[in-house]
């Protein structure tokens, strides 16, 4: 009776979530420690010594705690960047739900802000409802600093952006750098002043300070003395203290002296002075810094430094196949690079893959554009730029989808050059589109798209896609390129909107196999049964996936065959074939382990995790997730994440593990809560309801799954099913009818935020809510009945005797084996399942079965 007791109170299990694949994609990687609870970095790394700025940091710092909106404002160069990255390093104590940076400066779409600032918090979209509501929901109530780097040219959709988040999370500070203000209601400017020329009482100026440090990092040995001090002021005060100019100047010293460089730094400005005179000073003075430095450098130096402005970051490998030729040969790249690096043109950032890395500085860039648009060269590059990301794309497409041979390493690399190259991809795409190359733009989000599903970007992915597909011209791009598409389209809207999906997918599946493409006629074929599967149709969804794994097996596509399996695995968990559910994800599985795809083989170990439970198997269950688990969190798929955790509380409840469980679920719906899934916030908070009936506590019980049945409610997902309702709400009718009111109207009123730190609390320090509760604001009146008591249907309501035995009937045993687990007879158990179909109107077992499954 108690192990019963337990294994209803550990919630429900719909066979949709059983072998539940949402897309044909492959996704990648992150580290095997728990990324899932810290979705990505913080701030990103400095990358040499942080100079000066110390009084600048004391204000700030005041400012922070009393400002919403704080916009770092200046020319490029002045050090924006590099200050709001040391004030979120000062400040970060201060706000226990984190510090974050966004980098938007290769953003090139004002519609592409939501997308990033919520990809960068680990927030994903949801169904039928717009991404920055979603985004703002994750953030209110956390005490938080966002920084947004470089908003100049998407001044507007930033402005708005932020009026909507302050507006609904009191808590949030934000922090921005602009050329000019946001012009938000609220906001505090700090124009950031240039570096000090003028010295303080035993401390030189910042701006000497930073020659020095530089010019140290330049020339190991180098000094300030008595002979050079007085030049290096001159110099920093000519340059007004800019830290970029003073950065380029300090570079020349190993090959000139200070008396020589600010000498030809006048001549410079000079010659800049008769240009155009309305540009503010520090402008002129920083054009003048770069002209100079850029006229230092050897012809194939000003060749290469030009051609590198098409990245956004960028490897060696990927310096020589885009820039060589043309006056640089690929062997020279390396040397001209490193000759770029020393004169402090290019930044050197931290490896990624075992490769160096390096990117221009903001400023750099736009004057190296410049550049390259005067020598006519930047279509051909941009060009170059877009056909190397094309290519890599497709190659990673082809490699993590199992196309092609490759190690489950190599498959989870192409998620991490992903993660690299990510504004490579943007920019290269929104050439595409700027061009009207609607061909080669579809075919990028067609191999990117995989990522984007893994992720849960849906909004960034099909943003992208619908852009190409309703542009002119795009009826007369080959049917083959506008079908995968479509079909990827479709695959970005299925988890959201599977009615939507349905047509997009018909008319590429339609194309492609006009084009007679097999492997793309699979994928649509499977995607359509994926819908079919989330629509309720099991027959369409048999049909579908039957056709595609025979086209995958006649074709030699593994991955698609062994996607159909498990596809037809989900098909009969929902008729409750169990045995015919474990063999086909066994196949499945099978199929992706020859493949060396882990990833594909842990979805399907996820849905045999799941079967386990709903069969009582909790030992082999527990072995299916915790297998499943490694793999998910070595790609940092966040919703099986999240899901398989709770799939291991529920095996620790039924097991006796209370403490295991909470564990568990506490590092779920954190991870829900994190990431803006609301569902998967309701489903935690209502197996935080199961755990606690179990530890005895059973007013949290209640308020528990009345939160989650109000969450539920505001999301627009289906409602809480009233037997399961009644589970949480029997126990606390001992206590009278009136207590299981107030406290179910209680747990109604919590915010979401309330409800997950009551659920997260250890059981000693939980607050009696029924001693906490007002009798006033709690009245039985203001609670419908069918709270206090639910009815299941109009033919009644099944005790809780009932309900036990209901899911012994789903999970297939007979009536001797429920009498020899409850400790009862069999004509007991008989006249229960009587009383059972008598109340709910049924006429079968299987009726029963499938009602406990929906319920």
């Amino acid at each position: 009776m108690r192990s019963s007791l337990r294994k209803i109170a550990a919630g429900a299990h719909h066979p949709k979530y059983v072998f539940g694949h949402v897309s044909t994609a492959w996704s990648g990687t992150a580290d095997r420690a728990q990324r899932s609870s810290k979705i990505r970095p913080h701030l990103p790394q400095e990358p040499n010594s942080f100079v000066g700025r110390e009084r600048e940091l004391g204000k700030l710092r005041g400012l922070v705690p009393a400002t919403r909106l704080l916009t770092l404002t200046g020319p490029g160069g002045i050090g924006k960047t590099r200050l709001a990255l040391r004030l979120l390093a000062a400040v970060a104590a201060d706000f226990p739900d984190g510090t974050s940076l966004v980098e938007l400066a290769s953003l090139s779409h004002a519609d592409m802000v939501v997308p990033r600032v919520a990809a960068a918090v680990g927030v994903t979209e949801e169904q039928g409802r717009p991404l920055i509501d979603t985004l703002a929901d994750a953030l209110r109530g956390r005490r938080m600093l966002l920084a947004l780097d470089t908003c100049e040219h998407l001044i507007d959709a930033v402005a708005q952006l932020c009026q909507h988040l302050l507006a609904t999370s009191p808590q949030l500070r934000v922090v921005a750098t602009s050329r000019e203000p946001l012009r938000v209601a609220g906001e505090s400017v700090w124009p950031v002043p240039p570096l000090s020329v003028t010295p303080l009482p035993d401390t030189p100026p910042e701006a000497v300070r930073l020659f020095a440090d530089r010019a140290q990092a330049a020339l190991p040995g180098f000094t300030v003395t008595a002979q050079n001090a007085r030049a290096i002021t001159e110099l920093c005060r000519a340059v007004d203290g800019i830290p970029l100019a003073i950065e380029l100047a300090a570079a020349r010293v190993p090959v000139l002296s200070v008396e020589q460089i600010r000498a030809r730094l006048g001549d410079r400005f000079g010659l800049l002075t008769s240009g155009g005179r309305t540009a503010p000073g520090r402008q002129r003075t920083l054009r003048a810094a770069i002209d100079w430095s850029h006229d230092l450098l050897t012809g194939p130096e000003q060749v290469l430094l030009r051609r590198l402005a098409v990245f956004q970051g960028w490897s060696l490998e990927m310096a020589e196949e885009v820039c060589a030729g043309d006056g640089i040969r690929a062997a020279d790249t390396l040397d001209l690079l490193a000759a770029l690096v020393d004169k402090s043109l290019v930044v050197r950032e931290p490896e990624a893959l075992g490769q160096a890395r390096y990117r221009l500085l903001d400023t750099i860039r736009e004057y190296a554009e410049g550049k390259l648009a005067a020598a006519a060269e930047e279509p051909e590059f941009r060009r170059r730029h877009r056909d190397y990301v094309r290519a890599v794309l497709e190659r990673n497409f082809r490699v993590g989808m199992a196309i092609v041979p490759g190690t489950w390493a190599e498959r989870v690399d192409t998620f991490r050059r992903y993660d690299v190259d990510e504004s490579n991809l943007w920019q290269a795409i929104a050439q595409c589109l700027a061009d009207g190359d609607l061909a080669a733009g579809m075919l990028m989000c067609v191999s990117a798209r995989a990522v984007w599903l893994a992720r849960g970007e849906y909004r960034l992915g099909s943003k992208w896609l619908e852009d190409f597909l309703s542009a002119p011209g795009a009826a007369q791009v080959p049917q083959q390129v506008r079908g995968s598409a479509l079909i990827g389209y479709a695959q970005l809207l299925l988890s959201s909107d599977p009615a939507a999906a349905e047509p997009l997918a018909r008319s590429g599946l339609e194309a492609v196999r006009a084009a007679a493409d097999d492997y793309w006629t699979t994928t649509a074929l499977n995607v359509l049964s994926e819908i079919a599967v989330h629509t309720g149709r099991t027959d369409e969804a048999e049909a579908f996936a039957t056709q595609a794994m025979s086209i995958a097996r006649a074709t030699g596509d593994q991955w698609g065959e062994g996607y159909s399996l498990g596809i037809l695995a989900a098909v009969a968990g929902l008729r409750l074939q169990a045995e015919e559910a474990r063999e086909l994800a066994n196949a499945s599985i099978a199929i992706m382990r020859s493949l060396d795809h882990a990833w594909g083989a842990a979805r399907a170990q996820l849905g045999l995790g799941d079967l386990a439970v709903i069969q009582g198997e909790h030992d082999d269950a527990r072995e299916r997730y915790t297998e499943a688990l490694a793999i998910l969190r070595e790609v940092d798929a966040r919703p099986e994440i999240a899901r398989c955790l709770v799939g291991l509380a529920r095996v620790a409840i039924s097991l006796g593990e209370p403490g295991v469980a909470r564990q568990h679920l506490t590092e779920s719906i954190q991870l829900c809560r994190r990431t803006g899934n609301r569902i998967g916030v309701a489903r935690g908070l209502e197996a935080f309801a199961g755990l606690a009936i179990v530890e005895g506590d059973t007013e949290r019980a209640v308020t528990l799954a009345a939160a989650a049945a109000a969450l539920r409610e505001a999301s627009g997902l289906p409602p809480l099913p009233a037997a399961r309702a009644e589970r949480y709400l029997a126990p606390a009718r001992q206590l009278g009818d009136h207590l299981a009111s107030r406290l179910w109207n209680r747990g109604r009123g919590l915010s979401a935020e309330s409800a997950i730190e009551l659920a997260i609390k250890p059981i000693s320090s939980a607050p009696s809510l029924a001693q906490a509760a007002s009798p006033d604001a709690m009245s039985p009146s203001t609670v419908p009945s069918s709270v206090v008591a639910p009815a299941v249907s109009g033919k009644g309501l099944l005790s809780i005797r009932e309900l036990e035995i209901a899911v012994l009937v789903a999970r297939g045993h007979s009536n001797k084996d429920i009498a020899a687990e409850l400790y009862i007879s069999p004509a007991t158990v008989a006249r229960h399942i009587a009383n059972i179909m008598k109340k709910l109107g049924f006429h079968s077992r299987t009726q029963i079965a499938m009602w406990t499954t929906d319920h």
